[in-house]
């Protein structure tokens, strides 16, 4: 009987437990993968913010993708440091409408986003805390003559939504309309969330109270566990353990990476009976770091000047390197390519530390199949 190897063309249809990987270390920054600019400011909105709008603050700007509109973050005098509101305006600077009530507070402005076809917007929010007014003194009065308010000249009627303590996706149409909490979990804190690039889903993070609070006295990155959410609002749980690294979509979607220390999970997203697969990096990262090291110590030092010194990498063969470092970002821009990069990450009151930042790949296929 005649026997042979075959592989899937497209490994869209390939499950995550019957992929294979070759992993190779210290490759250079892809040209494809780039840093979102978080500060992207329309110019023709923030000339209507200086000359309409000069009590508010605009933080951010977010084109639709057919860069007709955008969504704009901004900032007011009675909000908390961190919240902000929502507008939606078109790109050559023209409000059209307040998208967030004035008691919902949003945060997180790096996940503020369009689906990819343009047909939802998504951010996160909790309720806001409304300002207590000062009390009238004792014996005082107030003047007979007080006038109301001129009230804005644009003062949309929001239909009431279900809000909450902690912080909840919520999406709504591309008009700014139909607005909901797509999560609706009081006590769990979503911070992060990223649409599919077939806008059937999006990939969240969340963790409970009292995990964000543990990590933020250990000055660490936020951690949570890696969830799929369908636009209907069901949830699926990917993994019971926190990561701190933003997981990452395969550029078909089909599938969905999360790491975890030294560890890379991928998940299928994309089907009706998903499977999961992990890969273990934490010998090869070692080797890989011990290498760099080497490389490092060799590319700095001269013949003459280091002669009689003892190699400060080759003390211990059985020592970490110190540019051994857990992932702390994921890339996928293609599907048989997933970058990852490791670091070492600390949030500080004043500043953030990020040393020893390095890339390395993970080529993806399918495994051998054999056919009769």
């Amino acid at each position: 009987m005649d026997r042979r190897e075959a592989r899937p063309l497209v490994l869209r249809d390939v499950p995550a437990q019957r992929l294979a990987y070759r992993f190779e270390a210290d490759v250079k920054v892809p040209d494809d993968i780039k840093n979102d600019d978080a500060a992207e400011k329309i110019e023709a909105i923030q000339i209507d913010f200086n000359t309409r709008r000069q009590n508010d603050a605009l933080l951010r700007t977010v084109r639709s993708p057919d860069g007709q509109r955008a969504l704009v973050l901004y900032g007011t005098d009675d909000q908390p440091g961190p919240a902000f509101s929502i507008d939606v305006y078109s790109s050559d600077g023209h409000f059209l409408r307040n998208l967030t009530p004035p008691d919902l507070s949003c945060v997180f402005p790096e996940t503020v986003a369009w689906s990819p076809d343009g047909n939802f917007i998504t951010f996160i929010a909790h309720r806001g805390v409304k300002p207590t007014p000062t009390p009238t003194p004792p014996g005082a009065t107030l003047p007979e003559d007080v006038q109301a308010s001129p009230l804005p000249s644009i003062a949309p009627a929001f239909p009431a939504i279900a809000m909450f303590s902690t912080e909840q996706i919520y999406i709504c149409n591309r008009d700014g309309y139909d607005l909901k909490p797509l999560t609706t979990r009081e006590g769990l804190i979503y911070f992060y969330s990223s649409w599919a690039p077939d806008n059937h889903a999006l990939v969240a993070l969340a963790c409970r109270e009292s995990e964000w609070d543990a990590r933020e006295k250990e000055y660490k990155l936020p951690a949570g566990r890696p969830r799929l959410i369908s636009v209907d609002g069901s949830e699926r749980l990917l993994d019971d353990n926190l990561s701190d690294a933003l997981p990452a979509w395969s550029s078909d979607s089909s599938k969905v990476a999360a790491a975890f220390d030294t560890d890379v999970m991928i998940y299928d997203a994309a089907t009706t009976k998903p499977t999961q697969a992990r890969i273990r990096l934490r010998d090869a990262l070692i080797s890989a770091s011990k290498s760099y090291e080497e490389k490092s110590s060799a590319s700095n030092k001269t013949s003459e000047a280091n002669a009689n010194k003892p190699d400060p990498v080759a003390t211990s063969a059985s020592a970490i390197p110190a540019s051994f470092n857990p992932i702390v970002r994921l890339e996928w821009p293609t599907p048989d390519k997933l970058f990852l990069q490791t670091a070492y990450v600390r949030v500080l009151p004043s500043e953030t530390i990020n040393t020893f930042q390095r890339w390395h790949l993970l080529l993806i296929s399918p495994q051998a199949a054999v056919l009769r």
